[in-house]
């Protein structure tokens, strides 16, 4: 299995609360366990590929720091290492979802980046991956109807948003905590996002254990397949429904997160969906166990594989 990643997805935050080293670190611990993939290094992300899904004015303003504000939008101190970090970590999601088409599965080792709207970044996600690599394999020839699975904690609004004009590509976000104007909200009950032809939102209510939030999963998944007929899965697979993170109101350990992975490379291989599985969220303190999480899609993936 071909998994994407490189040095240069990494750039200084400064204190954040976003551990941007733990692409680093799920690779190395990916490295430790004797893992049997193939680590990648991808080509960066063109303007031309960003062109096709974000503003020609946003696009400059990660190059070049100015307007701070929009360079800003996402939440991340600007810098030049940052502008280059978001052109890589895109860069993998593109060649990851090339590699998923050829070989059935594929991963790269950051986000998905599902904030991000056309003109502006928010949540520590500065332009959408996944809808840029989809992008890139329509413009290719290589893929048409594609289904999004956010499976971050949080409601994947910007993707949602950019889908209002692609009605080939479609979105299933099942979540614990609705974002909009660069805020989360933990109250999903009572305060959700409201579904569209082609992004559905299924909320998970605070303190649901794996039982419910599995079920959920279970359920829904298999009617989104029917409903997109999807040529390919695009996969964010969150840490942050993990139990201790500062962010999440859910009761979900390892093992039902491990779980989740499964379910959905089973799913995707019955159906013989080729995956792209990339990483999201993960706030909780003690990073090694935002790691685990991570590592252990990758060893899903695997079992599926």
């Amino acid at each position: 299995m071909k998994v994407f990643h490189a040095a240069e997805y990494e750039a200084d935050l400064g204190e954040h609360i976003m551990p941007i080293r733990k692409f680093r670190l799920v690779r190395a611990e990916i490295e430790r366990q004797g893992l049997p993939v193939q680590l990648l290094a991808p080509q960066p992300v063109s303007d031309e590929d960003l062109l096709r899904v974000h503003a020609a004015e946003y696009i400059q303003a990660i190059a070049t720091g100015q307007p701070r504000e929009l360079a800003q939008s996402q939440k991340f101190p600007w810098s030049p290492e940052l502008a280059r970090a978001v052109r890589w970590t895109n860069g993998g999601c593109i060649d990851g979802l090339r590699a998923a088409l050829e070989d059935g599965i594929a991963g790269n080792l950051a986000s998905g980046f599902h904030h991000s709207h056309a003109h502006r970044g928010q949540g520590f996600c500065t332009f959408n991956g996944l809808v840029v690599a989809w992008e890139r394999m329509r413009a290719e020839g290589r893929l048409g109807r594609a289904l999004v699975l956010d499976m971050d904690l949080h409601y994947g609004n910007g993707t949602a948003d950019l889908l209002r004009t692609r009605p080939e590509l479609y979105q299933l976000s099942i979540y614990g905590n609705w974002y909009k104007d660069n805020l989360a909200y933990r109250d999903v009950e009572s305060v959700r996002a409201d579904d569209t032809e082609n992004a559905w939102s299924v909320p998970v209510r605070n303190g649901a254990g794996a039982e419910e939030y599995l079920g959920h999963l279970t359920r829904e998944l298999p009617k989104a397949i029917e409903r997109a007929r999807p040529a390919a899965l695009l996969y964010q697979a969150g840490a942050d429904p993990y139990k201790e993170d500062p962010y999440s109101p859910l009761d979900l350990d390892h093992a039902a997160l491990m779980e989740r992975d499964r379910i959905v490379f089973r799913m995707a291989k019955e159906r013989g969906i080729p995956v792209l599985w990339v990483l999201a969220g993960g706030y909780t303190k003690e990073v090694e166990k935002v790691v685990a999480v991570h590592v252990n899609t990758c060893k899903a993936a695997l079992e599926a594989g």
